[in-house]
């Protein structure tokens, strides 16, 4: 078939020519309108649920709530993993369904279940599910920055006019306003006036909210017109408030405000912002599931400049979070990379061949792969990121392998003066070598394919890798017997066809040392395998992680503090905190910290934890030359500080340690339980392990214990007495403390929350227990007693946040991992955990985060190679009808593997995911030039009499095909080794390995390969 194709192309040659313009012409629009990301998308189909429960400490929400949710959840199909977090008034539960899973089905049968069981939930209960978002879908983040403006005025500018204008934006699922106060009408009620007048705060909250209307009473005709009538009660301001009527029941007419204060004040608050020591307002926008990023992001930064135009003199937004940077450097990095690569084969061709329009001719096959694979990708929903470009950038020196093969032996053809038409030698030229480059491109993109079916995040972030590969090898084949012959017949004349004289001494010194190896091979024998043997030793001398990690250029410091800590204090402690870091650390730009829980509870802190997000200056301006320098220099500023925990981490790398583990941290181990007590006993002594453990930096316990609660019980002889009940009780508390928002002013498109509240949360006077124990409650029938009079008052500890996996509680222990590798560190505490911590009946403990994703991906990986091995000698019996040949060119295997092995030690790099997978594409860049060479010596088999001879001859002949190959896939991955912008992490692994892979492999194809060729001839032959 190949030569049917050969010949159709060599005898229609110009509509070969204008079908691939076509094709490129359509490549390069597929480019311009790609869409352009830092990633592929990662994120797991996963569902959110925010629940509030007002007033509710975290037990009572677990107990009431969180089981029930959970119970009815359990059983929904395709769900992979359960988990919630429940803390003081809020629960947020999420599942994981498997790959594949379609989003809207998966909200439709959470949602369904969720309506089952929403009338079992306690009254005042309110929520469900959250936008349509992945974890990764924080895409811009700026603040409102304006001396001018209060917080309550910047929030107020944030909520009611940039919030619904950027929900506008295609592609944004939700606008998350954090910091700041929103604004409130509250009235407090004066007590010994309201029993002076004998009214309660039941009439008066009926008042407020029965004048609160506007009613439509009915139309009537006058003349000619039809008029609607209707009554107008809304309050337009604050003093129509003040000035309602409350009359008692002997008929006397009291004001509003005689009986109390009617005041501006501001709703409750369990979170702020703190901007470079200062509160301010910030807003997060959360993308849609599978929008464009890019897009998403200047659709935004379009609105933000028409918004801009309409706000208060003076104020600024200040980006401090923009997910197109981390793109733009990411791709820049790639790219650059692509383009160094693509120069670097071309020079090495016009190198090997000394042939200017022959190297062009090979040249063009690289800018014809790249484009139409990029048509190829948005066929197949794939962006333009990190990943998928590193797949070209892999993929360059090897998409000319099959073209570089041709062009040499049209070029050597012609050479030899055969008195024969030139479009026959350039036909036969291209017959005799297309079965030898068919089968090793296709065993090349076999390799590849398996990676396909990895699972999990390392399956997401390399199928793009292998999928590019796979189209750039496959359109580099395809063009290598159809459009390359064809411009070869343009370009390349007999005229011109010289060999370099260095090219000759090459061959010639290449010839004498192989006759040598084939004369007297014990020499060359003890040194490869003595080699193969130290390249072992190694092997296990190299330390595992799952993957590099990707610098994105900004940091996050997670902070957690005491768990009864007030937000007033918390606060004041990030303000410190950042001053200090702003003064010590230059490298530091500006920090944005927010503490507690947003107002839509997608992400629910307590008011004890809080994330400080630092923009860094450019790096040529630091003291460090790395970012861990950088973080140890922090993390000695940090530790001045008693009474905090803190980790380190990166916006990106933050959600998705979250997305897979619940938890931030390289390494987590989970202790599973349900005595909350024993949980959080066990919890600090794997932590004290852990500290013992070297690397083990930045330990971070889950504080479960350390809630502080006041408990009111009211006494069964005064609600007799009152006929008073709990719930009248505790609402009645709660309108003093909380307080109960009982209508709105609305006024145009805002809106302004009436409470019913006298502010005790914060209350400055309100220092003590006691104090409590002595304010003054008035009764039902207008009598006033105190609390205590009341209610049985007392102090004590619960839990402040329950973490629950598959509806059993946990606690945590996390921790980064620093100079050492994760998977020797993981072995060794868990031999100290095993030893050390007495684990009771009923509890287990579980590790997690990176290690247990490169278990999975190592597991996957040793599933993937033997696949591979089996396609390879499929693929290799297909064209040699040998196995013992097959075999024959498999022996160059292993000592890819010895070159890949070397070189990651030698590099001080760990065995990673990506260095997995670069020993993955040895085993097929490896096989293609033993093919090549193999081929070429069933040719030649019957030309000479003298063994030695003919495969000297056969393997000098071959020689520079072999080196142009094996030096342009080499030099085409070294702009990935000295990468340094973001992304370089990923790809610097696997290009180390395939080089020291390429050089090993080379050196057994052009020595080991003809030995043991020779070997099993001399036998057949005797």
């Amino acid at each position: 078939m190949l030569e049917r194709i050969i010949r159709f192309s060599l005898t229609q040659r110009l509509f070969v020519l204008i079908s691939f313009i076509l094709l490129i012409i359509v490549g390069a629009y597929s480019w311009k309108t790609i869409a352009i990301d830092a990633f592929p998308d990662i994120s797991s189909t996963q569902v959110n649920i925010i629940i509030k429960a007002p007033g509710m400490t975290a037990e009572e929400i677990e107990q009431q709530v969180t089981r029930v949710v959970e119970t009815e959840l359990l059983g929904i199909p395709n769900k992979s993993i359960l988990r919630s977090t429940t803390k003081y008034a809020i629960t947020s539960i999420t599942l994981d369904f498997h790959d594949g899973t379609d989003i809207y089905w998966a909200r439709q049968q959470v949602n369904e279940r969720l309506q089952n069981i929403w009338n079992d939930l306690p009254e005042g209960v309110f929520g469900g599910l959250a936008p349509m978002s992945t974890p990764l879908s924080e895409m811009f983040m700026f603040s409102i920055e304006n001396p001018n403006l209060s917080l309550t005025e910047r929030k107020h500018i944030l909520d009611w006019q940039i919030r619904p204008l950027l929900r506008t934006v295609p592609g944004v699922a939700e606008v998350n306003v954090l910091g700041g106060y929103t604004s409130t009408i509250q009235y407090a009620p004066d007590i010994i006036k309201l029993q002076e007048a004998n009214i309660s705060l039941e009439e008066i909250q009926t008042v407020i909210e029965e004048s609160n209307l506007n009613g439509s009473i009915g139309k009537i005709n006058i003349g000619t017109d039809s008029i609607t009538i209707r009554s107008e009660g809304k309050f337009k301001n604050l003093e129509s408030i003040s000035d309602l009527i409350v009359k008692n029941d002997n008929g006397e007419i009291y004001y509003l405000k005689s009986l109390g204060e009617v005041f501006y004040g501001n709703m409750i608050r369990y979170g702020a912002v703190t901007k470079d020591g200062y509160e301010t307002t910030e807003a997060l926008i959360v993308a849609l599931k599978d929008s464009n990023t890019a897009q998403v992001v200047q659709g935004v930064k379009t609105k933000l400049e028409q918004i801009k135009t309409t706000l208060p003199e003076g104020t600024e937004l200040n980006v401090f979070y923009d997910r197109t940077h981390l793109i733009d450097t990411a791709v820049h990095t790639i790219t650059s990379a692509l383009i160094q690569a693509i120069l670097m084969v071309i020079v090495l061709l016009a190198f090997f061949l000394w042939h200017v329009k022959a190297s062009f001719v090979v040249s063009l096959s690289i800018p014809i792969a790249v484009v139409i694979t990029f048509s190829l990708m948005k066929q197949f929903g794939l962006s333009a990121n990190l990943m998928s470009l590193g797949g070209l950038v892999i993929a360059i020196g090897m998409i000319v392998d099959s073209s570089v093969v041709v062009i040499e032996n049209i070029v050597s053809q012609l050479n030899k003066g055969v008195n024969l038409p030139r479009m026959h030698l350039i036909y036969r030229a291209c017959k005799s070598v297309t079965k030898p480059v068919f089968s090793g491109t296709i065993i090349v993109i076999m390799v590849f394919i398996p990676l396909l079916s990895l699972s999990g995040l390392e399956g997401k972030l390399f199928s793009p890798v292998a999928l590019t590969i796979v189209f750039a090898m496959t359109i580099a084949l395809l063009a290598s017997v159809t459009i390359i012959p064809v411009i070869a017949t343009f370009l390349i004349t007999s005229q011109e066809n010289k060999t370099p004289s260095f090219i000759l001494r090459m061959q010639h010194l290449f010839s004498t040392s192989l006759s040598k190896v084939l004369k007297a091979p014990f020499k060359f024998i003890v040194f490869i395998f003595s080699v193969l043997l130290i390249s072992v030793f190694l092997f296990f001398q190299i330390g595992k992680i799952f993957m590099p990690v990707l610098d994105e250029g900004d940091l996050i410091v997670q902070l957690e503090k005491t768990p009864v800590i007030s937000l007033k204090e918390s606060i004041d402690l990030d303000k410190q905190i950042e001053k200090a870091l702003l003064k010590e650390i230059p490298e530091i730009k500006q920090i944005v910290a927010r503490t507690g829980s947003d107002e839509l509870g997608l992400d629910p802190m307590s008011l004890n934890e809080t994330d400080i997000f630092m923009e860094l200056q450019p790096i040529d301006t630091w003291r460090f030359a790395t970012k861990t320098e950088l973080e140890n220099e922090i993390r000695k500023l940090l530790l001045k500080f008693p009474g905090i925990n803190f980790g380190f981490t990166q916006p990106i790398q933050m959600r998705v340690s979250e997305m897979l583990t619940g938890s931030t941290g390289a390494v987590t181990v989970k202790v599973f339980g349900e005595n909350v007590s024993k949980l959080s006993e066990l919890a600090h002594e794997i932590s004290r392990v852990i500290k013992t453990v070297e690397g083990s930096v930045d330990i971070q316990t889950t504080l479960i214990e350390g809630g502080d609660y006041i408990n009111i019980i009211l006494k069964p002889e005064i609600a007799s007495e009152y006929h008073l009940t709990v719930s009248e009780l505790s609402r009645y508390l709660k309108s003093q403390i909380d307080g109960v928002q009982i209508s709105e002013l609305i006024s145009g498109k805002f809106k302004t929350p009436i409470l019913f509240s006298n502010n005790l949360y914060d209350d400055s006077e309100l220092s003590s227990i006691n104090q409590l124990k002595n304010y003054n409650i008035i009764m039902p029938d207008n009598s006033i007693l105190t609390l205590k009079d009341l209610a049985d008052i007392s102090f004590s500890e619960g839990p402040a946040i329950i973490e629950r996996e598959n509806a059993e509680r946990f606690a945590v222990v996390a921790c980064n991992v620093e100079n050492r590798d994760i998977v020797g560190f993981v072995e060794e505490i868990t031999e100290k955990i095993g030893k050390d911590v007495n684990l009771p009946s009923g509890y287990l403990v579980e590790f997690g985060g990176e290690f247990e994703s490169q278990i999975r991906a190592s597991n996957n990986l040793m599933m993937v190679i033997p696949v591979v091995l089996l396609l390879i000698v499929i693929i290799l019996f297909t064209t040699f009808k040998s196995l013992l040949k097959s075999f024959l060119i498999l022996a160059n295997i292993p000592f890819a593997m010895m070159g890949g092995v070397i070189s990651l030690y030698i590099s001080g790099e760990y065995l990673s995911v990506p260095a997995s997978v670069g020993f993955i594409a040895l085993l097929g860049v490896a096989i293609l030039n033993g093919v090549v060479m193999l081929s070429h010596f069933e040719e030649m088999r019957y030309q000479t009499t003298n063994l030695i001879e003919k495969i000297s001859n056969a393997a000098t002949d071959r020689l520079r095909p072999i080196l142009m190959t094996a030096t342009t896939a080499m030099f085409g991955l070294i702009p990935l080794v000295i990468a340094t912008g973001p992304g370089a992490e990923i790809q610097k692994p696997l290009a180390i390995v395939v080089i020291g892979g390429l050089f090993s492999s080379t050196l057994a194809t052009l020595y080991l390969l003809p030995f043991l060729y020779y070997k099993i001839e001399s036998k057949q032959n005797v």
